[in-house]
């Protein structure tokens, strides 16, 4: 695929990421979400691409557009597979709270993991700590490993992790072992991505969260150079049997960062509809908007941070 299609793709993170902002801090988490998933529809639509959602807003029965298995784009162009979280954060931006996002990855067919509507532990760190995670150990094994890839201490590591009473015994281990942590509600793509960049302040992301949002951090990962490995942790006998149904036998696998996003033409792009560690959200003025947005590329291994001004009283209207 010799088109950077991820530059096009990038407007419809942009409007998505602009439509789900109009509702931030207003308590309306269902109004967020389908404003971002409205927006993204009609920004595929103009996309010259043949595209299937492999990972998406739930099976057909479960959302309206953008579930797993639609097809998307103009029509036309390359085949590919496409992940996509239209507000990764619809609780975020209803509290008014930081680092959500408006997220897609495109790559050749066969490029991501389908993952399950399930939950997956997982342990993600950039490119300096890359070969350094292993989920078959503790974390206390994995923070010095991490720490002597990046030739600094553990005290020197910053890790992230989702504040849920279930990460108390994480957290406890963690703190033991002398790192710091950064604890944040929800937003954990963000805060995956955000080890890829020194200049966030975040080392590792640690602990659980859901799986579709671990596949599209790790093909940010992928595009990085950083690692990292997940392994499916299924609530419940209905998320078992959903695990199965995809095809997934061995419960207790994990998923090195090649298993989750293989594709060689691998491309993402991500827009801030709050503020977070790695994107600046939305900023609303008079008659417009800015936007702050990330795209990477495998292939050239290309990052860029795109800031953009929109402006409402020309073409296209958000």
């Amino acid at each position: 695929m010799e088109r950077n299609l991820a530059l096009e793709v990038v407007r419809v993170t942009e409007a998505a990421a602009l439509s789900s902002a109009r509702w931030m801090g207003l308590g309306n988490e269902k109004a967020a979400d389908q404003a971002a998933v409205d927006a993204m529809r009609r920004g595929f639509d103009a996309v010259s691409f043949c595209g299937r959602v492999v990972i998406g807003q739930g099976e057909r029965d479960e959302a309206p557009t953008l579930f797993v298995g639609e097809r998307i784009g103009g029509g036309d162009g390359p085949e590919l597979d496409v992940a996509l979280d239209p507000l990764e954060g619809s609780n975020i931006v209803a509290q008014g709270r930081a680092n959500a996002l408006s997220v897609v990855a495109i790559t050749e067919q066969g490029g991501l993991f389908r993952a399950p509507d399930t939950y997956m532990e997982k342990i993600a760190v950039g490119p300096r700590a890359k070969g350094a995670v292993d989920l078959s150990l503790t974390p206390a094994q994995n923070l010095e490993s991490i720490a002597d890839a990046m030739k600094c201490y553990v005290e020197d590591l910053t890790v992230v992790i989702l504040d849920r009473p279930a990460h108390a015994d994480l957290i406890r281990s963690v703190r033991e072992a002398g790192a710091r942590i950064k604890l944040i509600q929800d937003g954990d793509v963000s805060a995956a991505i955000a080890t890829a960049f020194p200049e966030t302040g975040v080392d590792v992301l640690m602990g659980v969260g859901g799986a579709p949002e671990g596949v599209l951090a790790a093909a940010a990962l992928q595009c990085l150079g950083g690692d990292m490995q997940g392994r499916l942790r299924p609530r419940n006998d209905q998320e078992i049997e959903r695990a199965r149904r995809a095809g997934i036998k061995e419960m207790d696998r994990i998923y090195r960062i090649g298993d989750l996003a293989s594709g060689n033409e691998l491309m993402f792009a991500a827009t801030g509809a709050t503020d977070g560690d790695l994107l600046r959200g939305v900023r609303f003025f008079g008659g417009g908007a800015r936007t702050h947005s990330v795209v990477i590329r495998r292939r050239s291994g290309t990052t860029r941070f795109i800031e953009a001004t929109h402006r409402f009283d020309r073409r296209p209207i958000y």
